[in-house]
């Protein structure tokens, strides 16, 4: 059904947009499939239609009915679980020092190449930026010694725009280069210099998007098939090259329990949360943005539904491509013993750490996706009693709310088919 929608009785979520006006998207845009999925999960996403169960209060009458979730990580729904239990393992790495945070932003030209060939780019971004933080740490004249970090690919802006920045979590030191001491960084600013970093950075993904051109890994179409002629590519490098690149980094931050709630800002964000949509009337759809321009002051933006989704859809990352990465000694492969020799010259307590796993855990119980959990096992209502699983329901089974209507453009799809990449 196309048309204006009335304010919903419960908070308005992007499900209702992709419901209401998917037809409409379809009818303008040829969508590949993987982006369809998206579609189909978000629309679907804790309706009847995923099946569920119902809960029954062992104290009280009350009974609830749950669907269950799509686990598709660029549902808004989803993450909330998701991050909690990320930020849970996450706090058993953590070291007791200050952190800093680092942006590496893409210019403009760039991200129109990345945009149609997002896993080449975002591979060569995380790679460029990794190398820098790591090469300008180690030059003795800055800090001179091995870091870790945490790196968390953002692809949007406050308008859905595409804007493909990294965000770096940086601890304030890191291991001499024979591991024997913890050297600790010498300003409290960020101890690396930024524009050191900006240099670095360009000079680094430019060499790497070079030798993917030259090995045929990049692809131009539409406004950028040019692109693909000599001549205009290396026209765009030489543009790209006299410009200055954005590196961002922020004063440093407190210790360990700070740094938790600071990373739950970023990890398991979503192009748009639910919490920001504020009203779909007539086709258009309102939101809340920060304008950063004006000092992070809350306006809206109001864009047709269509429009809504095509953005939305920019930020559906290829399947598999890992957009949480760990660097130096937090990468993956050494995690454990490097923290372990961290916490030994730092004095702390040793701690088991937790290979990082993006494998979403399906809990319908946080509706928000806002990172927090609520207590999913108490009765709401009598506030003593728990609440148990009674039934299951089946896919198949008469269902105990209404369907939501699919559109022709989106096929079904099994639940058994994740994004869990």
């Amino acid at each position: 059904m196309n048309g204006s929608a009335e304010k919903p009785s419960r908070p308005l979520e992007v499900a209702d947009i992709v419901r209401e006006h998917g037809d409409d998207f379809f009818a303008r845009y040829r969508v590949p499939f993987d982006r369809r999925r998206v579609l189909a999960d978000v629309a679907r996403c804790r309706t009847a239609t995923l099946g569920g169960h119902v809960e029954q209060c062992n104290s009280c009458p009350h009974e609830k009915v749950a669907y269950n979730s799509c686990r598709n990580r660029h549902c808004p729904k989803c993450q909330g679980s998701v991050a909690a239990r990320w930020m849970q393992d996450r706090s058993e790495e953590l070291l007791d020092v200050p952190y800093f945070h680092v942006v590496f932003t893409l210019p403009d030209e760039i991200a129109a190449i990345a945009l149609q060939n997002p896993r080449v780019v975002y591979g060569i971004l995380f790679q460029a930026s990794g190398q820098t933080l790591q090469e300008v740490a180690a030059n003795p004249r800055h800090l001179g010694a091995k870091i870790g970090f945490l790196s968390v690919l953002h692809t949007w802006g406050q308008n859905l725009h595409h804007h493909p920045h990294v965000h770096c979590v940086v601890p304030a030191g890191g291991l001499s280069a024979c591991g024997t001491k913890w050297v600790h960084a010498k300003k409290k600013d960020f101890f690396l210099p930024v524009r050191v970093l900006s240099r670095v950075f360009r000079g680094k993904f430019i060499a790497l998007l070079k030798r993917a051109y030259d090995q045929g890994k990049l692809q131009f179409y539409g406004q950028l098939s040019g692109l693909a002629q000599p001549g205009a590519w290396q026209h765009r490098l030489n543009v790209t090259v006299r410009s200055e690149w954005v590196v961002y980094a922020k004063a440093p931050f407190g210790g360990p329990e700070v740094v938790l709630k600071y990373l739950a800002r970023y990890t398991h964000r979503v192009a748009i949360s639910n919490r920001r949509l504020l009203r779909l009337n007539n086709g258009q759809v309102t939101f809340r943005v920060k304008d950063y321009a004006a000092g992070g002051r809350q306006t809206t933006c109001t864009l047709t539904a269509v429009e809504f989704i095509r953005r939305y859809l920019q930020h559906v990352l290829p399947r598999g491509f890992m957009r949480i990465r760990h660097f130096g000694f937090m990468a993956n492969r050494f995690r454990r013993e490097n923290l372990d020799q961290c916490r030994q010259l730092l004095d702390m307590a040793l701690r088991s750490t937790v290979t990082e796993s993006e494998t979403p855990i399906d809990q319908p119980s946080n509706p928000t996706g806002d990172g927090t959990l609520d207590n999913e096992d108490m009765c709401p209502v009598c506030r003593r009693g728990r609440l148990l699983i009674t039934r299951l329901i089946r896919e198949d089974e008469p269902h105990l709310q209404p369907i939501p209507k699919p559109h022709p453009g989106i096929a079904p799809t099994s639940t058994t088919v994740r994004d869990t990449s």
